[in-house]
């Protein structure tokens, strides 16, 4: 197992989910560390010791579902007004009265969210691999249904309760190093190799994961951490929140278009998929995200941009947290 730092602290606090589970690690201005599908807060390893050494309180949750935080099995508990309450409530249980809120993945959402919602708490946000895209269009159900011609995209393939569960829960290890080989930039299908984004005809994601040697960023024990929060978790409830995207979408109705005005940054990886896909939200920044004051496309880097570039993301993230106002 990985070697855990005497200088970490590991606690447990009261949220509307139940408990969030958090590791802190330093003193100073809040940071509050939200992680994406499919880790923990053990994706912030790197970070949390940089931003101690930086003077900050860097604060990495396990989100609800996943962890040893808080499971509801209510399917809707994990929708997205729900995870911002989480937030705030890790906030006021540190004590604290705001704090600077970064995330990657659904965390990059989460944090954009958290950033809309509660502006009297969340005073910067940080954004990692997912863009800044506020709410409109069409229902998300129908636009992902509408991709990939006769192959489905994950995310309609994650909508069944037990279907990816069948897939990924008897060999849980194995299907994470598969799925996050498929979108590390050293490790990735070629351009000309079927996606691994999508399922085709009767088929699963592991069909399309890479064979051979893991990303570099990824050690034994690494990945025997994640494997053994899933093998005892399951995978129902990190699932959750692609189940909740049209509640999502109905729900946060008034933040139609709405911008979000905070001090933000924003990190992308020159070959990850969002990077591309939502290449316009990332170009209509300077209205949707007025207070952006650094954005960084890291070339040659996948999707789990701050393991797969933790010196960069370290000093992107220092920098940026150093020029805020106090």
């Amino acid at each position: 197992m990985p070697q855990q730092r005497t200088d970490v602290i590991h606690r447990l606090v009261p949220s509307p989910a139940g408990r969030i589970h958090l590791v802190e690690q330093g003193t100073g201005p809040l940071v509050l560390l939200v992680h994406g599908f499919p880790e923990s807060w053990y994706s912030w390893r790197h970070q949390l010791p940089a931003l101690a050494a930086a003077g900050y309180r860097a604060v990495a949750v396990d989100v609800r579902g996943y962890g040893r935080s808080s499971r509801p099995l209510a399917i809707d508990a994990y929708r997205m007004l729900e995870l911002v309450e989480d937030m705030t409530a890790v906030v006021g249980a540190l004590g604290e009265r705001s704090a600077v809120i970064v995330g990657h993945d659904w965390g990059s959402v989460i944090a954009a969210n958290s950033a809309l919602l509660r502006p009297d708490v969340f005073r910067a946000v940080g954004l990692l691999s997912v863009p800044y895209a506020p709410r409109g269009g069409p229902r998300p159900s129908e636009l992902f249904a509408r991709m990939g011609g006769d192959e489905e995209f994950y995310v309609s393939y994650f909508q069944e309760p037990g279907r990816a569960e069948a897939e990924i829960e008897p060999d849980v290890r194995g299907w994470l190093a598969g799925f996050y080989a498929a979108f590390s930039g050293d490790t990735m299908p070629t351009p000309d190799a079927p996606d691994p984004h999508f399922v085709g005809p009767g088929g699963t994601l592991r069909a399309r994961f890479p064979s051979g040697p893991g990303p570099a960023w990824l050690s034994e024990s690494d990945l025997d951490f994640y494997a053994g929060e899933f093998e005892r978790t399951g995978m129902s409830a990190a699932l959750g929140r692609y189940r909740n995207m049209d509640r999502d979408w109905e729900d946060l109705a008034d933040l139609d278009g709405a911008p979000i005005t905070q001090p933000s940054l924003f990190i992308g990886g020159g070959l990850d998929a969002s990077t591309h896909w939502m290449a316009d939200a990332i170009k209509a920044f300077p209205s949707t995200l007025p207070g952006l004051t650094c954005t960084r496309i890291l070339e040659g880097c996948g999707h789990w941009i701050q393991q797969e570039r933790p010196a960069e993301t370290n000093r992107l993230l220092t920098d940026w947290l150093d020029s805020l106002p106090a």
